[in-house]
Order: C-alpha cells, then structure tokens, then sequence
C-alpha cells in the first residue's frame, strides 16, 4: 500500500471514533438524536445573499442568451437547467454537437465550491465561465466576441448602462453572470432543518442513515456546507471506478445528489443506491450490505433543498 493509501485509512478511522463518540454522547432516550448544529461536520446553507437586482436579473438573462455561443445555438442553461437540477438527464451534453469529455456537474451550489469542474482546475466563477465562453468543446467563442454581440443589441446595452453605468464589456459581462451564479444555492433541505435544531425534519431511519454514512468514512471527503467540493481526491483506490481519467478529481458536493442522475465523472452510473455501493468499494474498500445502501440512501434523500421556493428535481431525460 501506498503511503497515501495508509493516510487515508487512517483519516476514515478517526472519522469513524469521533462519530461514535457523538453517537455515545446523544440523547439515548429519544428515538431521534437531537440537531447538533456547529457540531457536525456538515454544515447548513445559509440563506442567499442579497444581490443588486438589476445585476442579477442581467446575469440571469445572459445565462440563457445563446449569443454566449459563437453559432448563436446553445446558452449556459442549454446544459445547466435551472428548472430541474442545474445540469440534465444526459451522461455527456453536446453543446456543440460532439459530447463532452465529462459529464455536466450542476451548477447550484458551485459558488460554496473551492474548485471549478471534475479536475478542479478553475480557481473562481469568472475564470470558469471565461474559460466556458472560449472551450471549443462548449461555447466556442470567447468574452471578447459575446461583448461585441452585445453592443450591437441597444436594448441589452442600455440594460448595461443601466446596471453598471457603461456599455457592455468584459468584466461587466462576466461580473453579472458570475452574480446570478452566485444566487443558485438550495437551501432549506430537511437535513439543513434537522441540523438548525427542527428534531423531526429527518426520521430516525434517515439519521441513522447519516451515522453509517460517518462511521463508514464517506464524510471524510463529503463534508462542509456543500458535503463535498472542497478538496481533491485520487478515483479508484481500492477497485476501480468508472473511467480511469482524470485519475484525481475533485470531490463532487453531495448536495441535492437524489435528483442529479447520472453519477460520476463520467456519468456511467444512473442508479444512486449503485453508485453508493460502486463508491464504498473503490474508495473505501467496503462492500455494503443492501441495508447498508439503502440507508445511505435515505440520508443522501435529505440533501435535496430548494431554489426560489421550489425542491430541487431531476432533469427529465
């Protein structure tokens, strides 16, 4: 084994004392252990800040402007629905006609996120969406050629002005899509209540489902406000998992994970209970019983939360 190997089982092993310890430490005469917030290594969302409405209606207009793309065909939202899960039903999108290498991630929630993209090499939402606009593989044009489109159209110019004192160019364009990014969080899952102190927004076997997912080590990697998406991790230590490539990717947030089918980078699996088990056998080198699974499940059911007062639903393939 490697070295990174032995850090790994060793970290899933403190992991796995410090939720017992809270489990030993609960209220042992309720059924349902009371909310522990600020103890548990997940954390709430908080509500959305408020932003400058005349921005974010901007942003929000540019997102699904299909003069993003060189060919005027396809928009931000053309692969990040925003009325179903913030990405879609598909295992690869094809913006420009050729499926992408990866498979779409949702777009709610990205602003919590430390790092952009399965490889997570986008440091911040302006980068990933300047490196969106250019990528070949989905827009095809860059921000220098939207602005010039947009300057064209008086109407969309005088929304600038309007916005931002100035006719549209890049850093204003980018700056009003990158604040509608920012307003995409989901708030208000039951896990979110249970965790803010509402005792019966889970039930006992959906917490219990939460103190395997622990003990097991799964919020070694899925942890923090987005239960994931903030650090990197190696795929298929143990067994293999999906496709080889990118053999590190970062952490994928688990938040709203019920309704964001396919599964993995790749997208290979649309089967959560399936990806659960194929997850415990190549990271953790468990083999989970059908109990097992299906309580996981129940927990990870919890994290689905709401956009603009809406639950968050699967994308329809």
């Amino acid at each position: 084994m490697t070295a990174a190997v032995h850090a790994r089982i060793l970290s899933c092993l403190l992991l796995t004392l410090v939720s017992l310890n809270a489990i030993s430490q609960a209220d042992a005469q309720s059924p349902v252990y009371e909310a522990r917030a600020g103890q548990e290594p997940i954390t709430p969302i908080p509500p959305p800040r408020a932003r400058d409405p005349q921005r974010l209606l901007l942003g929000e207009r540019l997102f699904s402007d299909r003069r993003l793309s060189h060919d005027n065909t396809h928009s931000c939202s053309s692969c990040h629905d925003i009325g179903t899960n913030g990405a879609s039903a598909n295992v690869h999108d094809t913006p420009e006609g050729q499926p992408t290498a990866l498979n779409t991630p949702t777009v709610f929630n990205v602003s919590l996120s430390f790092r952009l993209n399965w490889e997570g090499n986008f440091r911040s939402l302006e980068e990933g969406v300047r490196n969106s606009l250019r990528n070949p593989a989905i827009m095809a044009s860059s921000a220098d050629e939207v602005v010039s489109k947009l300057r064209a159209d008086p109407e969309m110019a005088r929304q600038f002005r309007d916005a931002y004192g100035k006719e549209p160019d890049v850093p204003s364009v980018l700056d009003a899509i990158v604040t509608y990014e920012r307003s995409l969080v989901t708030p208000n899952s039951r896990f979110d209540r249970w965790l803010a102190g509402e005792a019966d927004a889970i039930t006992a076997d959906e917490l219990s489902g939460y103190e395997v997912f622990k003990s097991l080590g799964c919020v070694t990697c899925h942890q923090g406000v987005n239960v994931g998406g903030n650090l990197f991790q190696r795929q298929g230590i143990f067994r293999p998992l999906a496709s080889p490539k990118p053999e590190i990717v970062r952490v994928p947030s688990l938040r709203n994970v019920a309704a964001t089918s396919p599964y993995f980078h790749d997208g290979s699996e649309p089967n959560l209970g399936d990806a659960v088990r194929k997850m415990a056998g190549a990271q953790l080198d468990r083999t989970l019983s059908d109990q097992q699974v299906d309580s996981i499940v129940g927990f990870l059911r919890t994290l689905t939360g709401s956009y603009r007062g809406r639950p968050v639903a699967g994308a329809l393939p």
